[in-house]
């Protein structure tokens, strides 16, 4: 390990995290094209410390409303206790309720994590998977305006969504592009459906940090490469919160399809280089 290689690193998982150009789809292509198949599974502690380092821009970016749903978490507990005054439930708590409910997905795809990870063995299928982001974030502009926010969203909406998170698990496919473009399709406010999509991944993120931590603890690391370690997650967060501010920005003027054109671009190359590969090879 490296400076160099913990900063590259650093900026790679910031952009490729929030972007909706698939972060997975990427590390797959690289990991075929370019002989970092082990990059991983060497720098497992290092890949794990890098998901907290987004995990940090998202908790920056909508400090408040986090805060704001922490706190409605337990006065919802306490209302279940029987505390409950009657009055209908603020939007945070409703927040609260919508995210759990999206994150149940997940947990069926947790059942099909070795037929995931075999997905990227295959640089056609993730190239595949990339195009199919291209069309669904070209046309996540095209669709009609939503009004539906924390306060109106239902249990289905959420459920939609959270099916469209679970989905993008697939190497290719765009976790925060297919979940904003489902929730617009559900008729979310558009800055609803982005600020939706990154308050779900905070579960999202912990959850698949904790599933991999025993193993990366086990991989153990260098001790004295614990600075460059660090140096990645500082660069992982400050990337990662400016390209969250970018999402919301495209996003809430329309643009957010302009991402379209180079998910089909490394889609397409990817896909012939990949055939072109399967056939040399044969």
């Amino acid at each position: 390990m490296s400076y160099l290689l913990a900063i590259l690193m650093g900026i790679i998982q910031g952009v490729a995290e929030f972007l909706p150009i698939s972060s997975s789809g990427h590390l797959a292509l690289f990991q075929q094209f370019f002989g970092m198949e082990n990059i991983e599974e060497k720098y497992m502690m290092f890949t794990v410390m890098l998901h907290f380092g987004t995990l940090i821009s998202v908790l920056v970016v909508y400090w408040k409303e986090v805060v704001e749903m922490i706190r409605e978490f337990f006065l919802g507990i306490a209302a279940l206790a029987g505390k409950d005054t009657g009055t209908p439930p603020p939007p945070a708590r409703r927040m609260v309720m919508l995210i759990i409910v999206a994150t149940l997905p997940l947990f069926v795809m947790v059942l099909l994590q070795d037929a995931v990870n075999a997905l990227f063995a295959s640089s056609i299928m993730v190239s595949i998977a990339l195009l199919a982001t291209g069309c669904i974030l070209f046309f996540s502009d095209r669709l009609a305006h939503g009004r539906k926010t924390a306060k109106n969203a239902t249990i289905t909406d959420a459920l939609i969504v959270g099916c469209g998170q679970a989905l993008a698990v697939i190497p290719g496919l765009s976790r925060s592009g297919t979940t904003i473009s489902v929730g617009m399709l559900r008729g979310f406010d558009r800055a609803f459906a982005v600020r939706f999509s990154f308050l779900m991944s905070l579960p999202a993120i912990v959850g698949a940090n904790i599933l991999e931590l025993k193993d990366a603890a086990e991989s153990g690391f260098v001790t004295s490469e614990l600075p460059m370690y660090l140096v990645g997650v500082a660069v992982a967060a400050v990337v990662g919160y400016f390209a969250i501010r970018l999402v919301k920005t495209l996003s809430n003027k329309g643009k957010f399809g302009k991402f379209a054109y180079y998910c089909w671009a490394v889609g397409l190359g990817s896909l012939i280089a990949g055939i072109v590969k399967t056939v040399v090879l044969k």
